[in-house]
Parts: structure tokens; sequence; C-alpha cells
């Protein structure tokens, strides 16, 4: 008996091997197909990817013009996903994103209401600035976000699956914006910087997009592939000492951590949503580039992304010039 288990154990592990390098294979040629068609972005490009593949919803943050609508609309065709877009305004309401019910009326005279179903109905959705909606209307898609379901007059409507937002926020006009609360930052499984392109990238650019063609994005996978991805990403096996370093990290990064000097400095940290997210994510990137277990190296490099929407510093830390990148950096360093 026992031999046969070792026997069966093997297989499943040689399944799962097979299929992580045919989604890895998939995974690569998603990428390149990103990359033909947004330039300089590479580290942007590979965490939309790796959030998208750990099942969770990312918070773009950047000025105007970095490519960021377009980065969405790319990633809907090449990963086969059927994407929208939604530019969130003060006037905007909670039934302009999830739906409403209308009153029809029969030729026999019989009247019913009937479901529209709103933008949210999407496989991924782009949230552009969406700081600039009320606290209602954030509120109605982070639910969403959350719960995969509205209820419309008490009738749930599920979302499709695969759902995923990519929402979008202007670090530099904040005049007439609700910064998104704690809770719902907290919705978010990463917050990514997307900062300027390099002058060899932005040359591409220059070249690449004013000429008589312009690059088109062309499909890589399916929804069924990126799917399958998904849950291979769940079934990855995580060592103990990558599992250590996520749990060192994110209880380090909550104030009043024991033995920590650091902690003084933080009003508030990330809570178990945190060290989840880190988790998958790390298991994401790990199968993004081609390896079946992510490393210590994963946590390090994803640690700052996952964490600092999740985290404040006190007002006399901030007085002192500190920054929560740097505390993260920081606390980093005691586990590099």
């Amino acid at each position: 008996m026992a031999a046969i288990g070792g026997e069966s154990l093997e297989k499943l592990e040689d399944m799962i091997v097979r299929a992580a390098e045919t989604t890895a294979a998939h995974l690569r040629a998603a990428k390149a197909a990103i990359g033909e068609v947004i330039f300089g972005q590479e580290v942007v490009i590979e965490r939309a990817l790796v959030t998208v593949l750990a099942g969770g919803h990312a918070l773009l943050v950047g000025v105007p013009g970095l490519a960021k609508t377009k980065l969405v609309e790319t990633m809907g065709i090449v990963l086969g996903l059927d994407a929208r877009r939604i530019q969130f305004t003060p006037d905007l309401m909670p039934s302009d994103i999830l739906g409403t019910e209308v009153l029809e009326e029969t030729p026999g005279g019989r009247r019913s209401f009937r479901f529209i179903a709103g933008p949210v109905f999407a496989q991924l959705l782009m949230a552009d600035e969406i700081n600039r909606a009320s606290p209602r209307t954030q509120s109605a898609l982070l639910q969403a976000m959350q719960e995969q379901h509205v209820t419309i007059a008490g009738t749930r409507h599920d979302l499709p699956k695969p759902f995923h937002v990519l929402a979008t926020q202007n670090p530099l006009e904040q005049e007439g914006t609700y910064p998104l609360p704690e809770a719902q930052l907290d919705r978010f499984l990463m917050e990514i910087d997307v900062d300027y392109p390099d002058l060899a990238a932005e040359r591409r650019i220059l070249f690449e997009t004013t000429g008589a063609e312009e690059a088109r994005a062309k499909p890589a996978m399916s929804a069924e592939d990126l799917i399958a991805a998904q849950r291979l990403v769940r079934r990855l096996p995580v060592g103990e000492s990558v599992m250590e370093a996520i749990l060192q990290l994110v209880r380090a990064a909550r104030p009043g951590a024991e033995g920590n000097d650091i902690a003084k400095l933080i009003a508030w940290g990330p809570g178990p949503r945190a060290s989840q997210a880190l988790m998958l994510a790390v298991r994401a990137r790990a199968l993004l580039d081609g390896r079946f277990a992510p490393s210590v190296d994963d946590v390090l490099e994803l640690a700052e992304a996952v964490l600092k929407h999740r985290m404040a510093l006190t007002f006399a830390a901030r007085a002192e010039g500190e920054t929560v990148p740097h505390v993260i950096r920081q606390l980093k360093a005691r586990i590099g």
C-alpha cells in the first residue's frame, strides 16, 4: 500500500510539473505580447500580471500619459478577457457601475422589472481615477470586488469569472477627490507605481507610436487558460523559509511589534489579508518566472507593493521626514 501511495504521489507531482511548464510558457508569451505594445514598464507589466494570476485587484498610481489605460486594454486582449473601462467622476452613481432595474410593460399590459447589467459585469475592469468618485460609489465597486457579486433590489447577480479590477489614481491632482479609506485600500492586492520611462524606452515610444502603423496587441491566452493558471498558483508548494519571511515582515510592519524599534514609527499596519496577498503574489511571480516554488527573494521584491497601501506612519515619524517605502526597506533589510 505504501508503494502504491508513493507512486500516486509521484504521478501527482509529475502532473503538477507538466501543468506548470505549460502554464509558464503561456504566461511568458502573454508577458512578451504585452511588452510589444507597452514599452519601458517591465516591472509594472510583471506586477499587473502577478496580481491577476493571484486572483486579485491592483491600484495603479502614476501621472497622466504613462499608458495605464493602454496597459489594461492590452492585457484584456492578450489574456482573452472581456475588458471595460469606467471613468470615475464626482457625479457617478452606484447604479452607473452596477446596473439598474427598469420597469417594462408587455403587449398584454403586464408589467415587470428587468435588470440591465452595468459595466462592472466584465472580466477585466479599469476604474479610471477611482478617487474622483464619491465614497458611496467607491464602496459599491469595492464591495463587488470583495464579494464577486452585486445585489440589486434584493436579487443577487454573480460577476463573471475571472473578475479583476485595475484602478488608477493620479498622485498630483488631489483637489476635488475622495481618497480611498484604509478598509477599501486593503481590498487591493497591490499598489503599483507607474514611473516615467527611461531614455531608451521613451525613444522607442516616439519611434513606434508616431509612425504610419502602430503595434497592436495579439491574444496569447484565453480566460480558461487564466483560470487554470490561477488554480495552479494555489497548488505551488511554499517552503518554510518563505512562509517565515512573509510572517516576519508583515508582523514587523505593525505598531507595537515586539523587539522592533521601527514599530514606534508606525500608526497602523497590515492585517492578515496582507499575509495572504503576499503568499499568493510570490507564488504567482515564481510561476510567471518559470519556477515551481517561490523564494525569499520573491518576498523581498513584492513586499513594498503589497504592504505600502496597508500602512501609515505616526505624525512624529512623518514630521521627521520618514516615509512608508523607507520603513519597509528597513524591515526588508532585517530579513535579507
